[in-house]
């Protein structure tokens, strides 16, 4: 029988009634524990597991009663059936009172019980089962639950790190505009987006970017025409009307309170323009003071803007306003550091007239031949940082040898070929990056691997080196030196094919002549 696993608690002062009980029991392969009152009922739960228990009421120290109360109290799937020889209505509404399952009277019939155990048990399983599908589904909404907060959490974090890893990747103050409308549209699906700039003192705004779906502006040629005061720059928007004047409004409302706008729902106030249905304005601020703001425009759809757009957009504005900071920081650093560097170049040539603007030229034609040969945006700006300042390291070279009009001697030479050294280590100290240093040093190296400093050939030459090389030997012939006179253009160009595979890259050469023949340099 599946009910001769359970086990059955009997609880009574008679102990013929407790033997009887366990007798039969038995025999119908039940297990029985039995106790002579409510105390010793209580120490047998703590040994063993129960499935169900038949109690006498009057017992001495723990009635059974108060056993019924602290066995709902300690395990509530427990039914517990009262044998009773003196039924009272008040016992009655007791035992229900404290969770009775049955109320049997004295003297019980064996058979009678087993009946009771029979059903009582039946309905425990039941009731068990019940409570274990409660739990299982509550455990599973609790999953679900967690799962999705997960799951929310995961794509916030995604977005977040996306927001910072491409507003990091931006190099210029321009495109940090033009990036934050067009993921202002991305990420909250809305229909366009605005970058205002604010002039606080006069109350003027002006667009500078602008995206929608599949279309986006810059209007930095604004920038460059000036404020449009009293107003918003209507050039720069679809129309001019009074929407556009309540906008400014709502703008410089943003300004001055310096905290973001959100309108979920636009419910149709004057104030707010009226063929919008839900819009954010979030102010971006450098140093603590408002300087732009980024809107965000729906006008149609059933898309509408949730406190979470709002969160990401002014985490983007955040991110972005510390991008706008730091790159002017760095566009300041990097002038005075190209100033100073371009200073040294310009007490070289007051040392040697000879060299007289000789690096600004070679600047000149690398870049020339740079965007014949494909050099991207990256590349021509190496060269026009790296150009001029190529021959820097002969500030370290003493006059004697650098101003020395007649033909230097072996041990001068050497003494000559320190100077893309000293150039390359000068950029360096100053914090250039590792590119320009490159050039710096290499510009002196031969293809086939005879040059200076490192004996480089081929493609162990950089290749930006490898044009500034034919760029500079070029000028350095078509030049007056300290000792002797600028050579004939057609001798010049004799020399440098002559080198073709041997001082010069082949390329470089077949572009420069190339370019030479055109007329294209200088």
């Amino acid at each position: 029988m599946e009910d001769g696993t359970q086990t059955i608690l009997f609880v009574d002062d008679e102990e013929n009634i407790l033997d009887i009980s366990k007798e039969y029991f038995q025999q119908k392969n039940y297990k029985v524990v039995t106790a002579r009152n409510g105390v010793e009922a209580m120490e047998a739960l703590e040994k063993e597991k129960i499935d169900c228990c038949f109690t006498d009421i009057n017992m001495p120290e723990m009635d059974g009663l108060k056993l019924a109360e602290n066995i709902r109290q300690k395990d509530n799937t427990i039914p517990v059936i009262i044998m009773t020889g003196y039924p009272s209505l008040e016992n009655t509404i007791k035992t229900l009172k404290n969770g009775v399952v049955d109320f049997l009277i004295k003297p019980v019939n064996l058979n009678q019980m087993e009946l009771c155990v029979r059903r009582v048990l039946r309905e425990r399983r039941l009731f068990v089962e019940n409570i274990i599908l409660k739990k299982e589904i509550e455990s599973k909404l609790r999953i679900e639950k967690l799962n999705k907060e997960l799951m929310y959490k995961v794509e916030e974090l995604n977005c977040l790190n996306r927001i910072m890893h491409d507003v990091g990747m931006i190099n210029t103050s321009t495109d940090v505009y033009k990036h934050i409308v067009n993921m202002t549209v991305e990420l909250t699906k809305a229909d366009e987006s605005r970058f205002y700039m604010i002039n606080g003192n006069d109350d003027m705004i002006f667009e500078v970017a602008y995206s929608t779906t599949g279309k986006e502006r810059l209007c930095s040629e604004k920038i460059s025409e000036g404020l449009l005061a009293g107003g918003l720059d209507c050039s720069a928007v679809d129309d001019c009307d009074d929407s556009k004047n309540e906008e400014k409004k709502l703008i410089l409302e943003v300004v001055a309170d310096e905290i973001p706008l959100l309108v979920s729902e636009n419910g149709g106030p004057a104030r707010h323009p009226k063929e919008v249905l839900s819009f954010m304005l979030v102010p971006m601020k450098i140093h603590g003071k408002v300087f732009g703001v980024l809107s965000a425009f729906v006008k149609q759809g059933d898309i509408r803007f949730t406190r979470k757009d709002l969160y990401y957009i002014s985490f983007m504005t955040d991110r972005a306003a510390s991008a706008i900071e730091n790159l002017a920081l760095y566009e300041h650093i990097n002038s005075g550091l190209i100033t100073t560097l371009r200073a040294f170049v310009k007490a070289i040539e007051a040392r040697d007239p000879y060299t007289k603007q000789h690096s600004n030229r070679v600047t000149e034609i690398a870049v020339i031949m740079g965007e014949e040969m494909g050099c991207n945006e990256e590349e021509i700006d190496i060269l026009n940082i790296a150009g001029p300042l190529h021959d820097i390291g002969k500030i370290g070279i003493r006059d004697d040898v650098l101003l020395k009009p007649g033909k230097l001697t072996s041990e001068e030479f050497e003494i000559i070929k320190e100077h893309p050294i000293i150039g390359a280590s000068i950029v360096g100290q100053m914090g250039m990056w590792e590119e320009h240093q490159l050039i710096i040093r290499h510009h002196h190296e031969r293809f086939d691997g005879t040059g200076y400093p490192d004996n480089l050939q081929e493609d162990e030459i950089p290749y930006l080196s490898r044009i500034m090389s034919v760029a500079d030997a070029y000028d350095a012939m078509n030049s007056d030196r300290a000792y002797r006179k600028k050579m004939e253009v057609d001798k010049i160009l004799g020399i440098i094919q002559q080198g073709s595979g041997s001082q010069f890259d082949p390329q470089s050469v077949s572009v420069f002549i190339k370019l030479h023949k055109e007329g294209k340099i200088p």
